[in-house]
């Protein structure tokens, strides 16, 4: 994981700015393809959220078993982030290499009712 990651994941708001700041790349990815945009996603601050899609992190990028950030917030049974992802404009189409969208991977009503809605 890259230093944005990290802070991603922990939730580490002023970190993620002094990085962004210091024009770290924001495709990067880790082992399992995923970019700093998922950690924050594990985290599940949507301001943190929001400050990495709109520095530029990929919303609907693929990590290497073909899954968004959408379909792990779906997955994780994550609402709001679920509802954050979807305000900036995740793509809800989108299907694994299994060809599983978020939407047959919702694991709560609430990601459920979310995801129909999208759709």
């Amino acid at each position: 994981n890259t230093p944005l990651m990290v802070a991603a994941w922990r939730g580490e708001a002023a970190v993620v700015e002094a990085l962004l700041a210091h024009g770290v790349r924001l495709d990067a990815v880790n082992g399992d393809g995923n970019n700093a945009l998922w950690l924050a996603c594990v985290n599940g601050d949507p301001a943190l959220i929001r400050r990495l899609a709109g520095a530029g992190v990929p919303i609907d990028h693929a990590n290497l078993t073909g899954a968004t950030v959408l379909m792990y917030a779906a997955s994780a049974s994550k609402p709001e982030v679920v509802k954050t992802l979807l305000e900036l404009g995740a793509n809800p189409a989108l299907k694994t290499q299994d060809d599983f969208s978020a939407l047959d991977m919702a694991a709560s009503i609430e990601c459920l009712q979310l995801l129909r809605r999208a759709a």
